[in-house]
């Protein structure tokens, strides 16, 4: 248990820094260096949630990797001043199904790209991030640093309005991390 706790809040961290990258940097060079994170994380083995939920059928196991991957990214959220960013500002002004469907594509792509590299195809995770992330596809871990990067008025403010886009980050995500399992399901009909 320890093992795995200690494993999502270094991943939380790597993709707390990775979008700290992203927040100082922006536009292809930021998402591209964002990728590092990634990287980072499939060649140590440690837990993502985005990396896990397309594959792991453990609800407790999960839970478990998002919520020490959220405390990582806090502990890389207080390497960043405080202020308003772009980001947050549209992941509120978007519709709850726009940031499900954009949510869903993030989770398809971190799942593609961790497959590959699980077979030694280590291009898509260099390709994979700046593509879900020049999409605007939320990502429900570099969010949380996104959001904490805010100032604490803000949030405050707008805590309500957060929580809402945040747990339909995670859905979306979740969903989208499983999508290649509807595959399966119809090679199993096609079976019986």
């Amino acid at each position: 248990m320890a093992t795995h706790i200690i494993k999502s809040v270094l991943a939380g961290f790597t993709i707390g820094i990775g979008s700290i990258m992203y927040l100082r940097t922006g536009g292809v060079a930021g998402a591209v260096l964002f990728a590092f994170g990634l990287i980072v994380i499939v060649h140590y083995g440690w837990n993502l949630f985005t990396g896990q939920a397309g594959f792991s059928t453990r609800p407790g196991f999960l839970a478990l990797v998002l919520g020490f991957n959220i405390v990582g990214c806090w502990m890389a959220s207080l390497l960043v001043a405080k202020g308003m960013n772009p980001i947050v500002e549209t992941r509120l002004a978007t519709g709850w199904a726009d940031v499900l469907l954009r949510s869903a594509g993030c989770g398809f792509i971190m799942t593609a790209s961790v497959r590959w590299a699980r077979e030694d195809k280590w291009l898509p995770l260099l390709f994979g991030v700046p593509v879900f992330i020049l999409c605007g596809f939320p990502h429900c871990i570099a969010d949380v640093v996104y959001y904490l990067s805010c100032p604490t008025g803000f949030l405050r403010e707008h805590a309500g309005e957060i929580v809402r886009v945040y747990a339909l980050t995670v859905a979306g995500n979740f969903i989208g991390c499983n999508l290649y399992r509807v595959e399966n399901l119809g090679k199993k009909s096609e079976t019986a």
